[in-house]
């Protein structure tokens, strides 16, 4: 099923439409007040200026206040009811703007962004967290690309149309007020067909003190160290967008020579891009959370970012461009191609990040870790402002700012990859299978999500243990010769995945011996485990008979068991097929079509060696 499917269930749909009319009102209501104060109250430049710096720091204060409590909220109280009430809040304060806006009423105004900001701050916890219970595991990351695409997208019209109503002569104001009403409205409407989120903790002792919450949220944000890290990554795309997006208007202005409508086109594409990535992320990780698009995101950004510096370095020498005659300029394009590619490479960086949060983090902590996430977002918002504004003041221009940024990302993302060295296994496995096979799945859904599971496997190839590493959707321990465990470049991949190296009883039974321990120590902690009990790569293409060690590991720990069978690898690369063909493994079937089938599990009391292996043959067929 399309990701684009969602869009009919009413499981996803109202929430879908909430969330984007919500980012719209932010975007409309903050471009109509900027444009208010600077272009039609006949206030100073000092005033202006006052005014434009305040409004941020306005709207990002509640995410510091606020974003524990609501947390809290959305872990103790179906989620539904909490979203209506929300979205009643927006109806009130856009009431007051419609007031403000006609009055000219400037305090009131930025009371009314205070409020946005509590508005939003409030939603963001439960945003997130509302997902990984209306969608199913392999929904995840379709959902996550449909409501980054269409936050960026509600982004943009918003900033759009709030500075273009304002621009209509005597009825600005009162359009402004009109529209924000009318769009808060709708909803609210829409937040009523969303289903009920039952509550997660409903016995969670709610704590009413903003700072001692926000410590405590912060302090289980860090439990998890990959959650932690992945938390960081977010944060860090948050930094990224902050310079790269204030800088954009003087970037249009000195040097792009452009005007008002060259501005909108940048901010478009980048938006654009954004929405593009974010949609590509489920056909490119095969629906899976895919947290090696992550590194691949990472470098995108930083390219396109230092592409962006050698791009246009100068200021133009012809202003006023409108954004048709930009395009026609000399490197128009290639800008035009770096913004769209830095929101491109932006979504394949964000959206499995997000995605992986949901999956990993406990679902009755869930909401309280998105609040720490959006704390630490705030805070590094604050940081890009404090850093873009530094760095202007030190005599560096816009294209300079923008190389910079990029340099840091390449440093950061390098440092966040070290932490959590995950993140580069699994970019290594998704590049080396993606590139080797093209892989068809059958059956993963009857993998339990959690819980003790052994897997069990033909065995073809040396890269088997990639294949299904790439294409299963939970965490897997393999149980793998010691020697392949040990080759060189993908022995980082195997220990990083934590697999187990396992010998032969006469060539080493203490490696042995320590394989069983491990698989019983992974699988009483509720891991999944993968063996191949051929006990080694099939040298015909047939499947050898299986060994008993599957009855051993059951007998000393019984859990459910999942038989499954590659199809279609047998004469692949470095399958031994061509080594006993004595030919050369590299083109021989490269990108070849194989098939990964996944049966139902199996009582362990129902199984033996002999049983799971005729089950095997039976799955794999004829296909080799």
């Amino acid at each position: 099923m399309s990701q684009f499917a969602l869009l009919g269930k009413r499981r996803f749909a109202p929430f879908f439409w909430t969330q984007a009319l919500g980012a719209f009102n932010d975007n409309a209501f903050r471009n109509a007040l900027v444009m208010l104060v600077a272009f039609q109250m006949g206030l100073d430049d000092h005033t202006v200026s006052l005014y434009t710096n305040l409004a941020p720091a306005l709207f990002i204060i509640p995410f510091f206040l606020f974003s524990a409590t609501a947390g809290q909220l959305a872990e103790k109280y179906e989620k539904s009811r909490i979203i209506r009430y929300v979205k009643l809040f927006e109806i009130g304060a856009m009431v007051l703007a419609a007031y403000g806006f006609y009055t000219h009423h400037t305090s009131l105004l930025l009371i009314v962004l205070f409020m946005m900001g509590m508005h939003s701050a409030t939603f963001g916890p439960i945003k997130y967290a509302i997902l990984p219970q209306a969608l199913q595991q392999g929904e995840l990351v379709g959902g996550n690309g449909l409501i980054e695409t269409g936050t960026q997208l509600a982004m943009l019209i918003g900033m759009i149309v709030g500075s273009a109503l304002m621009e209509i002569a005597g009825l600005g104001p009162l359009l402004a007020g009109a529209i924000t009403i009318a769009v808060a409205l709708v909803g609210y409407l829409s937040s009523r067909g969303i289903p009920e989120a039952p509550a997660t903790a409903p016995d969670l002792k709610f704590n009413w003190n903003p700072i001692s919450e926000t410590a405590r949220v912060l302090k289980l944000t860090g439990q998890d160290r990959p959650v932690f890290n992945a938390v960081l990554g977010i944060s860090w795309f948050w930094f990224f967008g902050t310079v790269l997006i204030a800088q954009l208007p003087n970037y249009t202005r000195i040097n792009l020579g452009g005007d008002g409508s060259v501005n909108i086109l940048v901010l478009t594409l980048f938006s654009i891009g954004t929405g593009i990535g974010s949609l590509l992320c489920e056909r490119m990780s095969g629906r899976r959370v895919e947290v090696g698009l992550v590194p691949l995101g990472a470098f995108g950004l930083t390219a396109f970012g230092v592409d962006l510096f050698f791009a246009r370095p100068d200021a133009a020498l012809i202003h006023g461009l409108n954004w048709l005659a930009f395009l026609h300029s000399a490197g128009g394009w290639r800008i035009v191609l770096d913004l769209t590619l830095i929101g491109v490479f932006a979504g394949f960086y964000v959206v499995p990040l997000f995605a992986f949060i949901q999956s990993r983090a406990p679902r009755e902590q869930l909401s309280r870790v998105i609040a720490g996430n959006n704390i630490l977002n705030a805070l590094l918002i604050c940081c890009a402002a404090g850093f873009g504004l530094g760095l202007g003041m030190l005599g560096l221009g816009v294209p300079e700012i923008f190389l910079a940024t990029a340099v840091l990302n390449a440093l950061v993302a390098l440092y966040i990859f070290t932490l959590v060295p995950e993140f580069v296994m699994r970019f290594i496995t998704w590049v080396l299978v993606n590139t080797l096979y093209r892989v068809r799945i059958e059956g993963t859904q009857h993998i339990p999500e959690d819980g003790p599971v052994l897997l069990v496997c033909n065995h073809v190839s040396f890269m088997d243990p990639l294949l299904l590493m790439a294409n299963l959707r939970r965490p897997v321990r393999f149980v793998m010769y010691y020697k392949i465990f040990n080759t060189p470049l993908l022995s980082f991949v195997f220990r990083t995945a934590k697999a187990i190296p396992i010998a032969g009883h006469k060539e080493d039974p203490q490696v042995l011996h320590q394989a069983y321990d491990a698989i019983d120590a992974a699988l009483a902690g509720g891991e999944a485990v993968c063996i191949f009990p051929e006990g080694g790569l099939t040298a015909d293409g047939e499947i050898a008979p299986f060994r008993p060690g599957v009855e051993k590991i059951l007998a000393r720990r019984p859990v459910p068991v999942v038989p499954m069978a590659l199809r279609g690898v047998w004469g692949s690369v470095w399958s031994r097929r061509d080594s006993g063909l004595g030919r050369a493994r590299l083109p021989r079937r490269f990108r070849a079509r194989v098939e990964l089938v996944v049966d139902a599990a199996f009582g362990s009391e129902q199984v033996t060696a002999a049983s799971l292996e005729a089950r095997v043959r039976e799955l794999r067929g004829d296909r080799a």
